[in-house]
This record gives C-alpha cells, structure tokens and sequence, in this order.
C-alpha cells in the first residue's frame, strides 16, 4: 500500500506513526510544507481524560507525550475580578511545538522520513499513492472546494486573538472583564512551568468599537494588555502571527472521496472553548488506522468502516463544542447574571453536564452555589 499524508500536524504524524509501527512493509510519505519546528499557536489543551484512548491502545506514544504536560484538577471563572473554583473538571495542557516534535520523533522511529517545507499544489503531484491522507488543516488542499464532501464553512460572528504570555497559571481559567468599549473574555492556561496560552474574545459591536479594523499588531497586544492588566500582573502578551479571527464551523457530510480521506480540522472543527481540537484530530487518526489495517487490501471498505464508526462520534462532540461557541456568542449577556448564576450558566453551556453529574464531579462547587441558583430560579419563576 502506498500512502500519501498531506499535512504534518498531530493527526498526520500520528497517522502515519500507527501505519507503519503495525504495517512496516507500507510506503508512507508524510508532506508538510513548513519547516521542522516552524509550528504556529501556543498550548493545546485536553480534559484530564483526553488520552486515555491512546493509554489503550498506544501506550508507548502515551508515555512519552504524559510527562510534557501540564495538568490540573480545577477551572477558575473569574468574573470581573470575582473568583469561582469549579472543582473536579481536570485539564491537561502541552506546547503544540513540543507535541508536533514527540509526534515526529514517534513517526521516524517507526520509519517515516517527513518532507518538511514541501508544499503541494496539485493532487496530481501525488496521483500515484493508493491513499491520500488530508490531514492538512482548515484550508485543506485535498478537501478543495469541498464540494464533493459536502463541505459547510460558516464563521461565528465573535472576534478572537490567540496569544501566549510569559505567566503561568494555576488552572485552566476563563477571565471576563468589560473595557470602555465593550466586554471581553480570555481563555487562559500554562502549556510549560512558566508559559500560557491566552485567547482574547469579544463581540463584534465591542471589536469595532475598539477600532481593531486597521489597528497593527502592536497597537492589538496593547490593547488587550490593559483590558487584562489584573489578570497578566505585569507580564507581557506573546505574539505569534496573532491576528484576530472568526472561528471557522467546518462540517462535512462526508469525510473520503475515491481515494482521498480526510481527518482532524480537514474534515470537521471544533470550538476551542471545550478543548477538544487536538483530541479529535489524533483520535480520527487512530481510527483511520485500525479501519486500514483490518482491511488492507480494501481500502474503499476500510474508509467506508471508518467513517460509519467515528464520524457518529466526532459530531457528538461536534455538537457540544457548537452548543459552546453558542453560548460564548452571547457571553456580554451572561455577564449580567451574579456570580452563582453565571457559573451555572456557564458549566452547562454545553449540554454534558447536568445538575446530578455536576454534583458528583464538583461537590464543592456544588454544595457552595447550588443554593443560590436555585433561589434565583424558583424567583424568575414565582
């Protein structure tokens, strides 16, 4: 079988890695068209749970990316200077850079020679491989236009900027704070001992209030500086190409075509407010690969398999992180709740947290708000 992999991110190198560990006789032929170590982006996060299908069925790879993490057990609201600990919702969190080099590392270890700063510009380039792996990212050149996958590209109307900063904090927290112009959050948390992640949002009447349409990239990390001053303590925002954005909400209807397949942020994306990105990437990738290698010499009905048992899966997931991106759509409202209110708003934003799973995995939380959202509610309704 020879493989084409467009795309050197998480779910490329972890793909091609798993191919050719069970199947060393493959050709695989990884394209990335940026240098080795040219990564863009901060720290990627998981919930403390994200790896445990590569504990399974890759210990190995999960020994070697587990002690490059950073992991904690609480996340923190902090609305307008009010803090709320939320017990029991763990995260994990790693360097992208630091991940993509475990990756490649895992990859030439089984055979795999990467083509860094190889950029394809025509599927016919690689017309010759049996399979072609999009593994390429959101502007996907195996996916094209899309059309023949059913493709959907809508963008949110919030406005986001992805920095880093040279502070590390304690847990993953979500900061909200109102500036003379309007409201905004930041998405924050360390990826090193001493490195964070930190994403600003706003809405899009608070991002033109502001003048952002013009501004230079001095002139954002500035601004964004003094509506966190509290939160940063002195420490600087670390800018990386950082641009501000709309997510983009891919979907697909279906993921393969003939002989081309597409996986992570090729096929679908995922709102980076539930963390789960990354996870779904490498996940597609393991999946891909036992669909390959308990059907080696069909691939048609291997991807045919793969699709049937993972794209159910990923659009649960799917699903949440949307309902998610909804509700921080609509954060400037949320913030005319109280404290006990806005946290109960917030930690069921998602529709995968009930009342009674929030009791058993929050008890604290629980026991210290759930009195004072109860009342609030029993009032609206009386």
């Amino acid at each position: 079988m020879r493989i084409a992999v467009v795309g050197g991110g998480p779910a490329g190198l972890y793909f091609s890695y798993l191919m050719k560990r069970r199947r060393p006789e493959t050709e695989i032929r990884l394209y990335e068209r940026n240098p080795e170590g040219a990564t863009f982006g901060f720290g990627v996060v998981f919930s403390d749970t994200a790896l445990a299908f590569m504990a399974a069925d890759d210990p190995e790879t999960h020994d070697a990316i587990l002690p490059a993490m950073e992991t904690w057990r609480d996340l923190t609201l902090d609305l307008e200077g009010e803090r709320i600990a939320i017990d029991g919702i763990g995260f994990a969190a790693i360097g992208r850079l630091e991940l993509i080099r475990i990756l490649t590392d895992r990859a030439r270890s089984a055979g795999i020679d990467p083509r860094f700063e190889t950029e394809l510009t025509d599927l016919a380039e690689i017309e010759g491989a049996d399979l072609i792996v999009g593994a390429d990212g959101l502007n996907s050149l195996v996916r094209g236009d899309g059309s023949v996958f059913g493709a959907e590209l809508p963008e949110l109307e919030n406005r986001f900027i992805w920095y880093g900063t040279d502070r590390p904090f304690d847990t993953l927290t979500q900061s909200f704070r109102r500036s003379a112009d309007g409201p905004f959050n930041a998405h924050h948390y360390r990826y090193t001992a001493d490195l964070s992640t930190f994403i600003v949002e706003t809405d899009a009447a608070t991002w033109n209030a502001a003048g952002f349409d013009g501004m230079d990239e001095a002139g954002n990390r500035s601004y964004c500086e003094d509506v966190f001053s509290d939160v940063l303590a002195g420490h600087r925002l670390i800018s990386n190409k950082s641009h501000w954005r709309r997510f983009p909400k891919l979907s697909c209807q279906t993921w393969h075509d003939g002989k081309c397949v597409l996986i992570g942020d090729a096929a679908h994306t995922a709102h980076f407010s539930i963390g789960s990105g990354t996870r779904l990437a490498m996940e597609d990738a393991l999946a891909l690969a036992s669909a390959l290698l308990a059907q080696p010499d069909n691939i048609p009905a291997a991807l045919t398999n793969f699709e049937t048992a993972r794209k159910p899966i990923c659009d649960k997931i799917v699903g949440a992180a949307n309902r998610s991106a909804e509700w921080y759509e609509d954060f400037a409202r949320h913030l005319e709740l109280g404290p006990a209110e806005f946290a109960h708003s917030y930690i069921q934003r998602s529709g995968r947290i009930s009342d009674e799973r929030l009791r058993s995995l929050a008890p604290r939380f629980f026991e210290r708000y759930s009195g004072a959202w109860d009342s609030t509610e029993a009032a609206q309704m009386g």
